[in-house]
């Protein structure tokens, strides 16, 4: 690079310097790279913008400062145990994305990704995946007013949705924090206000969707107020949020570079919406713009989150079992997506889909069984819940020790893909002990009383972080 055409560097530019570093580089590094064509204090601002957006990592201070590509997250015994559950084709394709960066192609956007997809003739998922999953997802089995359903559950939705979507964009807040942050407004200690702000936020679009379930749909109003609710106070140019991509951007940890022309994000940001809304089957409608929006990159950031509520659209509207990610592996999502930008093959996203949603349809049982459908999970457990919670309440332990306890038990005692479940059910137990209902645990009213006293005397005994081996 030269300092004779006077242009300064772009961002795909800054990134592709670093991605030649193993060991990152430093500011002085990348001036030298750019021979001038950037003055420093407008470099560290534009390093400093990507860093902000996750498309660049930064460790050390001062003169020791290193800027580099952030790795994905790693890999854990759930990733390993999920990615397991995938059929071999699909392993097949993760494999190619394990080889080192500078040893894959680079894959730019292309149009035809998307405008290749036919609605009424292109079909991701086969009939039979389509209605499997419409049997699984069906829990009203009357015509209802579009939003029935979500409205019933909502206040378990606006958690566990928020939530897993935090988690996979990297959020460390527990779910119990989750909890107290979305009921009560208590921020957990330890944690950063960005954190707080992405599970607002989350809360605040979730209920968009939910309240104008009539006037909402894959159209620009929706899915750019989306955004906008989904990135409020996180961007860091404040014009950002709803407001489609016109600057270049990188995709972190990856070779694939979407589009860098205005011109071309707004015609396939309109191009996707028109195929979305031509989609029939809400199951295909929502595993298409989890994929497809994403590739595009509309946004300058924040796309997957948009990508994950947006897949709700049609199971709010048509009274369905939402898809809230519970229990999907951050870093097998991650890989997923990166065979969609680099590969152009959705499969390991599609059989991930699948699994989520199965688990979405386990996670809200309970819903099924006030409609008179008993569930299995919670009558094979229920009584060591109850007496997991009878046994916290006589001994006087605060919410941090039985939801502790839960956690130790289901390590020793539950099988691996039960424990989540059991210990996300015992906490549900806990916050809902009221005066009205201690006697199902077998409890006297003053063992109740004594707890309840206890716990009111320390009203910061719920706040810790869920105890679990399993990641949050």
């Amino acid at each position: 690079m030269t300092a004779s055409n006077g242009i300064p560097p772009s961002d795909d530019d800054l990134l592709a310097v670093v991605t030649r570093s193993s060991e990152g580089v430093a500011v002085s590094d990348l001036e030298a790279a750019f021979g001038g064509r950037i003055g420093r204090r407008a470099l560290q601002r534009r390093l400093t913008a990507l860093v902000d957006t996750a498309r660049l990592s930064r460790r050390g201070s001062r003169r020791w400062t290193r800027y580099s590509i952030p790795v994905g997250p790693e890999p854990t015994s759930a990733d390993a145990d999920a990615e397991g559950s995938l059929s071999a084709k699909s392993r097949a394709v993760l494999r190619q994305l394990e080889r080192p960066l500078a040893d894959r192609s680079v894959a730019n956007y292309r149009s035809d990704y998307l405008r290749d997809y036919a609605p009424g003739e292109t079909a991701w998922l086969s009939e039979i995946e389509r209605a499997r999953l419409r049997s699984l997802g069906t829990v009203i089995d009357t015509v209802q007013p579009a939003g029935t359903y979500a409205r019933r559950i909502a206040d378990r939705l606006l958690i566990d949705l928020s939530w897993n979507s935090s988690r996979l964009e990297g959020n460390t807040y527990s779910l119990l924090d989750t909890r107290r942050l979305i009921a009560l407004g208590v921020e957990a200690e330890g944690h950063s206000p960005r954190e707080a702000r992405m599970i607002r936020n989350h809360r605040d679009a979730i209920e968009f969707l939910i309240e104008n379930v009539v006037e909402t749909g894959f159209d620009r109003l929706t899915i750019l107020n989306l955004h906008a609710l989904l990135a409020n106070e996180l961007l860091p140019d404040p014009s950002s949020p709803g407001r489609l991509r016109r600057i270049a951007v990188g995709i972190g940890g990856s070779t694939y570079r979407p589009s860098d022309s205005p011109q071309v994000v707004e015609a396939d940001f309109d191009a996707l919406l028109t195929r979305l809304g031509e989609i029939v089957d809400p199951f295909e409608q929502s595993l298409v713009v989890l994929a497809q929006l994403p590739y595009l990159q509309p946004f300058d950031d924040v796309n997957k989150r948009v990508s994950r509520l947006a897949a709700n659209l049609p199971m709010i509207r048509e009274n369905l079992v939402p898809v809230s990610f519970i229990g999907v592996p951050r870093g097998l999502y991650t890989k997923a997506l990166l065979a969609v930008y680099e590969l152009e093959d959705h499969g390991p996203l599609k059989e991930l889909y699948i699994g989520a949603y199965k688990h979405s349809v386990e996670q809200y049982a309970e819903v099924r069984q006030t409609l008179g459908e008993p569930d299995p999970f919670r009558l094979r457990y229920i009584d060591r819940i109850a007496a997991l919670i009878g046994e916290a309440v006589r001994e006087g332990a605060t919410l941090r020790d039985a939801v502790s306890r839960s956690g130790r038990w289901a390590r020793e005692h539950a099988v691996k893909s039960d424990r989540e479940r059991f210990c996300e059910m015992v906490e549900m137990e806990l916050l809902g002990l009221n005066e009205g209902n201690f006697a199902r645990f077998g409890l006297r009213p003053s063992e109740f009383r004594r707890w309840q006293a206890g716990k009111d005397a320390d009203p910061d005994s719920s706040t810790a972080p869920f105890d679990s081996d399993e990641p949050r």
